[in-house]
This record gives structure tokens, C-alpha cells and sequence, in this order.
């Protein structure tokens, strides 16, 4: 929900850049971010293709230290944190007592005794206290917003090695997929992760706000030569979409689990018990009565948020995510179904403002990157 019209938006360290390089503005999650530049399919095809630069600093970061670190972000996190080494994060959810998505979020072992969590721009502050509330038992742990300490920009795209790595001293190439360094980027402290949300290969950097604008010209000017441009908020939903990665607020929610999700590979099935575990046995062992699915359009037509799913005579469901996917160039979408109806092949109707349109379920990712 975004906030009340009278509640002035808040504003990334990079909000300046961003008008002057064109951007068109919109208000999102209560900050006022880009949603495009030079267009979304532009904006899409660059990262598809070559490399584009996203401000993501309205990202959240809650920090968990204490000698019960570990123990606070086992029991408030559905994956398995024990697993992480030093300088690792894994993809996990903040989730109720019922099992339901609080948020997702990205953890990262800092240290033996310190974690940081990434969470969702809408959510940072019910996280917070979520969190806050959820680590009391484990004992010696303390949790703090430390969200403004850091302005974060995503490098994403086949080229965004080529655009950081003449930047930093770390050395990126023998960096893996979901780890992290501590080192500098144009000569400001950083923190570079091999982490992003466009299904390409791509880097995050978590740089002081007040340093922000110097490392994003910099990003930009040492990625001309391989075309780097800067993207919004649009390109970023279409090319999340077409990697089949949910959404908080669409594809998940404080009425879905993991398991309905197919979420199930970031629950950590071995621990002896988290906050909604039990329920999450309970569904693993004896199954959902849903599931999330990708679907193509049969039909020409483009299934949209919110849009009636059709079965014979019957509604069975909602469209969470959809779009025509500037890349693949089809129509395609996310949307929970009966679990019978759940199976790759099967064919559904959208009710697309009074019209009943052909749709197939589809394996997901609906697009995955050559390695």
C-alpha cells in the first residue's frame, strides 16, 4: 500500500541523478523512484543483452549481531542459515506463525556472530519490529534498522563484469553466485554481491549514501563501452517476471506459503523449528490444495494483475504477475490454481475485461540464462 498523498515520499541518495538523467518518477512502496528512462523494453533488452544499472536503495537492511546471532535468524527465517559461510547469503522468507510470507529477504553472514538482512522497501519498518519481536527468545541477539547506512545499486546483465570489475580490486570473476566481498568500488568502502533480481548474472553494492552518486557516474562511465544504461522500476518487474521470481505483494503474501509458491527449496526441512514450521511440515507431508504456476497466453492477449483465472464455468483463481515480455515477446504470467490444475499442459482461460482467453501452464523460468 503506498502511503497517504500528504505523506511526502522519501527520496534515494540518487533521486538528483535520476531527474536530471530524464527519468519519469512515480511514487512506490512511499519513495519516489524511476520507473523508466529510455523505456522498459529498451531497459530490458540492455540487461538481457548487455548491462544495466538500477538504484535499488530503497531496499531495507536489518542488521542481527550477538553471540545468538545464528539462533535469531534460524528461528525467524525459514531457510537454514547454518549452512552460510562468512561472506555467503542465501534467498529466505520472514514468515507467521501460519507459515505465510511476512516478506522475502536475503540474508548475509557477515560474521560468526553478525548478520545482515535484506528486505522489501515497503515492508522495512513491520519487519523490523517483526524481527524484533521474533528474536527475544533466542537470547543474546539485538536487531537494528540499519537501512540508512546504505545507498545499494544492482549491476545486472551478461557485461556486468565488465562494467565493475575495472572499478574494484575484488576479484569478481572467481566471486560465485550468491557471495560477497568486502573491498572498494571507485575508491568508496564496499560491499559487492554476486546477487540480483532480473535472472541474469550481475552484482549489488552497498555503498555509504553520501558516496552513492560518485560510484553510480562511475558504473556509468566505465560501462560505456559495453552500452550499460540506467533502468527502472518497470524493466526490473518485466525481466523478474520473465526469471519466474515472485513478487511480495503479488506472487506472495501473508496468505501464501512457500510451499504453494514452489518456494519449498529455500526451507530449511532439517531444522528443528522456525516461526510457521509446522505448518510448512504439515503441507510438505500431506500436500496443498494450490500452487503457484507460469502460464503462456494461447490467445492473443495479455493477462494483467489482479485478472480472473477460468476453468469450465468456475473462477480458480487470480493472476498474480503479467505482462508481454519485451525478450521472449509473449504474454505471459504467474497465478495460483487448484492443484489439479497445476500440471504443464494444462489449459486455462484469463478473463481479460469480459473476455475468456486461452492461457497453457508452463514450466518456469519462463526464460533461463545461458551460464
Amino acid at each position: 500500500m503506498e502511503q497517504a498523498t500528504d505523506t511526502p515520499l522519501k527520496k534515494t541518495p540518487l533521486n538528483a541523478r535520476h531527474r536530471a538523467l530524464g527519468a519519469k518518477m512515480v511514487p512506490f512502496a512511499g519513495w519516489e523512484m524511476p520507473v523508466e528512462y529510455s523505456g522498459i523494453t529498451a531497459e530490458h533488452l540492455a540487461v538481457r543483452e548487455r548491462a544495466g544499472l538500477f538504484d535499488v536503495s530503497h531496499m531495507g537492511q536489518i542488521e542481527i549481531a550477538g553471540s545468538n546471532a545464528l539462533e535469531a535468524v534460524q528461528r525467524i527465517s525459514c531457510n537454514d542459515a547454518s549452512k552460510l559461510q562468512i561472506g555467503q547469503a542465501q534467498y529466505s522468507g520472514l514468515l507467521t506463525e501460519q507459515g505465510t510470507f511476512v516478506d522475502d529477504l536475503l540474508v548475509y553472514k557477515l560474521a560468526n556472530q553478525h548478520y545482515m538482512l535484506v528486505v522489501n522497501a515497503s515492508h522495512i519498518d513491520k519487519d523490523f519490529a517483526h524481527i524484533v519481536e521474533g528474536i527475544t527468545p533466542a537470547g543474546d541477539a539485538v536487531a537494528v534498522n540499519a537501512s540508512s547506512r546504505y545507498a545499494l545499486i544492482a549491476v545486472q546483465g551478461p557485461r556486468a563484469i565488465d562494467v565493475v570489475q575495472p572499478l574494484t580490486g575484488i576479484d569478481l570473476a572467481s566471486m560465485k553466485y550468491y557471495w560477497f566481498a568486502h573491498g572498494e568500488v571507485a575508491g568508496v568502502r564496499a560491499t559487492v554481491s554476486r546477487t540480483g533480481y532480473t535472472g541474469e548474472d550481475g552484482f549489488e553494492i552497498f555503498v555509504p549514501p553520501q558516496m552513492a552518486d560518485k560510484v553510480w557516474l562511475a558504473l556509468m562511465q566505465a560501462g560505456e563501452p559495453v552500452g550499460v544504461i540506467p533502468c527502472g522500476l518497470g524493466a526490473r518487474d518485466t525481466l523478474r517476471l520473465e526469471a519466474a521470481m515472485s513478487l511480495h505483494g503479488n506472487d506472495i503474501d501473508e496468505s501464501t506459503t512457500p510451499v504453494e509458491a514452489g518456494l519449498g527449496w529455500i526451507v530449511g526441512w532439517k531444522k528443528e523449528s522456525f516461526v510457521g514450521s509446522d505448518v510448512l511440515k504439515r503441507q510438505k507431508a500431506e500436500g496443498t490444495t494450490r500452487k503457484l504456476v507460469g502460464f503462456e497466453m494461447i490467445d492473443r492477449g495479455i493477462a494483467r494483475h489482479g485478472y480472473p483465472i477460468v476453468s469450465g464455468a468456475e473462477q480458480v483463481g487470480i493472476v498474480t504477475s503479467g505482462t508481454q515480455t519485451p525478450y521472449l515477446k509473449k504474454a505471459i504470467g504467474l497465478g495460483y490454481v487448484p492443484t489439479a490444475l497445476s500440471a504443464a499442459g494444462t489449459e486455462l482461460e484469463i478473463d481479460i475485461r469480459g473476455r475468456r482467453l486461452k492461457a497453457r501452464v508452463v514450466p518456469t523460468p519462463f526464460y533461463k540464462r545461458t551460464k
